[in-house]
């Protein structure tokens, strides 16, 4: 991978990294809201379920979004941390946070079905 192309990657991460930052920082959808109406606590609460979920994707694409710039800085970067094959330029154009080749990825996502739990499939796919 050329210089250039490393630092066009950068500069999308280090964009995607700030705009993150910023929607990570507004958790006011997640405060805990009284109501004196039953159907309203109901209301708010899966307001805020739906908001605690969303901040958690999005703390995920932040940290994979960092991982990446160290990847760039390690000279690492476009390369499958599982298999150490190159990540195909099609795909590091779409998700430039991608970790993983797709064929390491489609393996990771069965996994990921088959197991549904996340501490799991991480500890699977880093022995695979």
């Amino acid at each position: 991978m050329t210089k250039s192309e490393l630092n066009k990657f950068k500069a999308i991460l280090e964009t995607k990294q700030a705009e993150l930052e910023a929607v990570l920082r507004n958790r006011d959808a997640i405060a805990i809201e009284k109501s004196p109406d039953a159907l309203d606590e109901v209301q708010h609460a899966a307001e805020r379920e739906l908001a605690i979920r969303n901040l958690d994707r999005e703390s995920n694409l932040l940290r994979n979004v960092r991982a990446a710039l160290r990847r760039i800085e390690d000279e690492t970067f476009g390369t499958c941390v599982h298999c150490e094959e190159e990540i195909s330029p099609k795909r590091l154009a779409a998700v430039p946070w991608s970790p993983y080749c797709i064929r390491c990825q489609e393996m990771a996502d069965r996994h990921r079905e088959k197991f549904d739990d996340s501490d799991l499939f991480e500890e699977m796919v880093t022995a695979a």
